[in-house]
């Protein structure tokens, strides 16, 4: 299934980000260094600092030849591969910026984080076009459905909020949880939404009725990230409890824990990012170990 195949050094401080390169075999992380760093797959080795940054940089999204870049400070740089160049840098929020994802069809950027607000921003000229308030702390994870049609926002309060995309007016809200909602992620056909949380457990929500279909006891602490393969029926999961576990998208079932327990190698600290190549072969996970690791998808 999965296994380990390379520990890419060089970070000096924890890192809690990463995102896919459109150019295939390149990818970019960052975290608490004062810089973003970039990666090759062919080569498994360090390529160069792509930007230097004011803060640490809590995540990375990559749309369309462009990587947003939000900041613990609360704004967010936008660097433009064809000009290789910082084209913007925006004060967005009071406070960190945990999350950026796009609205393709709307041509929109949406940033959230530590002030409960969710800032939606123009990709023409990022002017701000419209905000609104999801709670009153922290919204930490965004998920768009495949469709375009909503998206949900994980909570500090436990809950998740799901909003319109057409007119971003709140939709539902899911009480399951009873802890911070710390990751989500829809299936790639839209089915059902996956939450986890510093509660440890998986959350499968089925759609479109948001009936909760099942709880997973999936880890022993935070579920940072969730991840689903690009061409198989698998996703993976990585913890504060120092594993990645790989999961079937049908059942639920586990395949597969890589740690340092059970694999013999694996990160030795909270496991804050994962993400897949787009290719599949690979995925790729880092955290407060200050460690990059790739491993290896086996055919099966």
């Amino acid at each position: 299934m999965l296994k380990h195949l390379q520990t890419l050094p060089g970070h000096q401080n924890p890192v809690y980000a990463l995102a896919n390169s459109d150019e295939d075999g390149i990818f970019f992380s960052a975290g608490n260094d004062k810089g973003v760093v970039e990666w090759s797959l062919h080569t498994m080795a360090f390529v160069r600092v792509k930007m230097p940054v004011q803060s640490s940089v809590y995540c990375l999204h990559y749309y369309n030849n462009q990587l947003f870049i939000g900041e613990r400070s609360g704004a967010f740089s936008v660097y433009d591969f064809s000009e290789q160049k910082v084209i913007a840098r925006i004060t967005a929020h009071t406070k960190p910026i945990f999350n950026i994802q796009t609205v393709k069809g709307k041509n929109e950027l949406l940033t959230t984080g530590e002030d409960g607000t969710v800032a939606v921003w123009s990709l023409v000229d990022f002017t701000e076009i419209y905000r609104f308030q999801v709670a009153y702390d922290t919204v930490r994870a965004i998920a768009i459905a495949p469709n375009e049609s909503e998206v949900a926002f994980g909570c500090k309060d436990h809950l998740i909020r799901i909003y319109n995309l057409a007119d971003y007016s709140l939709k539902q809200s899911l009480e399951g949880h009873s802890l911070p909602v710390t990751s989500l992620a829809y299936h790639p056909t839209g089915k059902y939404l996956i939450s986890g949380s510093r509660d440890a457990q998986l959350k499968i929500w089925d759609l479109p009725n948001y009936e909760l279909r099942e709880t997973v006891p999936a880890h022993m602490f935070t579920i940072y990230d969730i991840a689903f393969h690009p061409t198989l029926p698998y996703f993976a999961t990585s913890s504060q409890d120092k594993s990645i576990k790989l999961w079937d998208a049908e059942n639920f079932k586990l395949y597969k824990i890589l740690s340092l327990e059970k694999a013999g190698t694996g990160h030795t600290h909270s496991i804050n990012k994962i993400i897949w190549s787009h290719d599949g072969k690979y995925l790729i996970s880092t955290g407060d170990d200050r460690q990059v690791m790739v491993w290896e998808m086996e055919q099966p």
